[in-house]
């Protein structure tokens, strides 16, 4: 097996309605006509600070389940977990009985609907706020939401209100139904554009088609300068040991400070603050040979445990620089954590989108980037939730880090999972 890297981003406390608004191309791809909702997005929801908690707590529990989901994927891996809730989260704005009830269950929305939806704007919004905040643009955070319909198919306005004035997402026009692949590229540019072109080709060909209905979309691109840089000088090669045994060369930072940390049976663990923020990045470095059982015992409340006996100590840590993608289709995982229902032709009841139940989710597409390197953290995510016409589509069936270690990056203030990987193999393969 070659070596993972494991990232977390933990930010908690993180006819159509409407007219025309325009229309313009993507690319080569198909002229973009909009459909927005009349209501503008909520900047400041009213939300209880209670709500924020229980949110956070939801999408942690869901992000350690879902890596548990993906774990056996081979090589290194990384993802948002934020991510892929905001855009489920949209997506369950439209479900209805037992569709709604296994999705709330699979991706701990503990909140009642109507107030789930305030609480994600609001985690959303104090997250960009924070990320446009720095002068010094020493942290950057750009989330984006977006819906994709085909031109001609009825949504409900009260759908599309919602998601107007929770998530800020309008609604873009394509014609799936004659030319999937110049929506496939009209969407795909779009997610480029958020992530600084990190995400790009989020959606392979072959996913969307003449049965596709709905694309609905989240984007995130993440930069963090470090508290304290690495010396470019004191960068050198280093050996980085594989769990089969052998080891790879890479280039390995160095420096000498003062890092909270915290040891405990089988495993250390690092924080690496970013400037100008509460962001913090936590390596979770396993003892040798204990790597897999250490992640196989990993869960939320361990991770919370491990970060809250964090003490200031002075070392000197050596860390790999490290740059790769990762990409996954999470229907079949996502399904079996416990929401088939959303994903079966027969029993999906998306009606609170369209006021039937022909739509299901054929795919969800999800694609993740990470840099590592002396100046900081670079990480950009996009997740794709592809929405079908039942009736169009066949039926469902020293601390030194030089072995594969785990860390998170986190936001103190608050504890929201934006981000996660691991590294087996900081070389990329």
């Amino acid at each position: 097996m070659s070596s993972k890297l494991w990232i977390w981003v933990m930010l908690v406390l993180l006819p159509v309605a409407g007219f025309l608004t325009g229309c313009g191309t993507t690319g080569n791809s198909q002229a973009v006509a909009r459909v927005q909702s009349e209501k503008p997005r909520e900047q400041a929801p009213q939300v209880a600070e209670d709500d924020l908690t229980e949110l956070a707590a939801g999408n942690h529990e869901f992000a350690w389940e879902l890596y548990g989901a993906v774990r056996d994927e081979p090589g290194n891996l990384f993802y948002s977990p934020y991510s892929i809730s905001l855009a489920l989260a949209m997506t369950h704005a439209g479900a209805r009985g037992q569709t709604a009830q296994e999705m709330a269950e699979t991706l701990h929305f503990t909140l009642p609907e109507a107030r789930l939806h305030p609480a994600f704007n609001r985690v959303t919004l104090d997250l960009v706020e924070q990320g446009d905040a720095s002068e010094e643009k020493s942290f950057r955070l750009n989330i984006a939401n977006a819906l994709w319909g085909q031109k001609e198919y009825t949504f409900l306005p009260e759908f599309l209100d919602l998601l107007a004035t929770q998530y800020g997402a309008g609604m873009r026009l394509l014609d799936f139904k004659s030319d999937s692949e110049a929506a496939r590229k009209s969407i795909n540019a779009w997610v480029s554009e958020q992530t600084e072109e990190k995400i790009e080709n989020l959606i392979p060909p072959g996913v969307l088609d003449e049965s596709t209905r709905l694309v609905l979309t989240n984007a995130i691109y993440f930069y963090g300068k470090w508290q304290a840089p690495f010396d470019k000088a004191q960068t050198r090669d280093g050996p980085f040991h594989l769990l089969e045994g052998g080891e790879v060369t890479v280039p390995m930072m160095h420096q000498d400070g003062s890092f909270r940390y915290g040891a405990g049976e089988g495993y250390q663990i690092i924080e690496l603050p970013y400037a100008g923020s509460d962001m913090a990045m936590i390596v979770l470095l396993p003892a040798e040979d204990h790597f897999q059982s250490f992640e196989e015992s990993i869960d939320a409340a361990r991770v919370d445990e491990m970060v809250q006996g964090l003490e200031h100590q002075s070392m000197a840590l050596t860390l790999p620089k490290f740059t790769y993608e990762s990409e996954f289709a999470l229907s079949e995982a996502l399904s079996n954590l416990g929401m088939p229902s959303a994903f079966s032709a027969s029993q999906a009841d998306f009606s609170g989108m369209d006021g039937t139940r022909n739509l299901v989710i054929s795919e969800v597409i999800h694609k993740a980037f990470v840099a590592v390197d002396e100046e900081g953290t670079e990480a950009a995510a996009a997740t794709a939730v592809v929405m079908a016409e039942t009736s169009a589509m066949i039926p469902d069936l020293e601390v030194t880090v030089d072995r594969p270690f785990l860390f998170l990056i986190r936001d103190n203030a608050t504890g929201t999972l934006l981000f996660a990987g691991r590294v087996l193999d900081p070389t990329g393969k």
